[in-house]
């Protein structure tokens, strides 16, 4: 097998058995391509733990941050899990092997005023303005991924209950749960703007598989494109932070935890395969409690 099958076939078995997503899928295959280029004429099945370490030290010249060599590493390793089931080595080289500890940076965050001042910057006196707010709207009271945003369907909607299905990391599906202020900006765009924005382009109905968010040509919107109308409103209000997608997520997550709700809730509600993950708010929680003491507390 030529190792241009491999990675193929590989590649197959990430999406298909592992249910990975496909961002994730091409960087593994990407990762183990460049280690099948770095091995030259040796197999990939001649490779063992001193031949691991010797690629670590070449990749390591590079200055990759932690993050990055950690996602070569496991992509190594899952690709010799791989191999180990087809039964092509009989051992992982990468067993022995452990990724660099990750730095612990806490998420940035937006306060709930300097959220409320992003959306009441929205022009919405035109259908793509009322789109925008609609937009920053939902991610502000749902906390989903820019890439969830971007993939609603309109059967996906469950308004009446305030409940939108959303399609999370590795097409894992979840329910998220949408405000009333949240709700009312939706559905005046759906029965109002999103016929308008499409600037004489018809949308094709594709029924609940059709897109919730389109552009002007009637497409389904991209993350590019939500990117872009928040660094645009953002812009004009100059706020001394980067403010991203993503950062209303994280800005979701600490509000509620703020406010007391559940660590296991907010896990469930952003999708989060492990509580570790869902914790990091707690701590973003504690920092800010401790910055606003020591700023309010004339003692401090």
């Amino acid at each position: 097998m030529t190792n241009n099958e491999l990675i193929k076939n590989f590649k197959a078995y990430l999406v298909v058995e592992k249910n990975f997503s496909a961002h994730t899928a091409r960087a593994y295959e990407s990762d183990v391509t460049a280690f099948l280029i770095w091995l030259g004429n040796d197999l990939p099945q001649s490779v063992n733990y001193n031949k691991v370490r010797e690629y670590l030290h070449f990749v390591n010249k590079y200055n990759y941050k932690k993050t990055t060599l950690s996602r070569k590493i496991s992509a190594l390793r899952t690709f010799y899990k791989y191999l180990c089931r087809e039964q092509m080595v009989e051992t992982n080289p990468l067993n022995a092997i452990s990724a660099p500890k990750k730095e612990k940076m806490l998420p940035k965050f937006l306060t709930k005023d300097e959220v409320e001042q992003i959306l009441n910057s929205i022009d919405i006196t035109t259908p793509s303005g009322f789109r925008n707010r609609a937009i920053l709207e939902v991610l502000w009271a749902t906390g989903m991924r820019v890439s969830e945003l971007s993939g609603l369907n309109m059967g996906d909607l469950e308004l009446s209950s305030n409940e939108i299905r959303v399609f999370g990391k590795g097409a894992k599906e979840r329910v998220v749960l949408i405000s009333e202020r949240a709700k009312n900006y939706l559905e005046r765009y759906i029965n109002t703007a999103r016929k308008l924005v499409a600037k004489g382009f018809e949308i094709k109905d594709d029924g609940e598989n059709s897109p919730v968010f389109v552009n002007n040509t009637g497409y389904r919107l991209t993350t590019k494109t939500v990117r872009n109308v928040i660094n645009s409103t953002v812009e004009k209000l100059e706020l001394p932070k980067k403010v991203t997608p993503h950062v209303f997520r994280h800005s979701f997550a600490t509000y509620l935890i703020e406010n007391g709700a559940d660590l296991r809730v907010v896990q469930e509600l952003l999708g989060h395969a492990s509580i570790s993950n869902t914790q990091i708010y707690t701590h973003i929680s504690t920092k800010h409690l401790t910055e606003t003491y020591e700023q309010t507390h004339p003692r401090a």
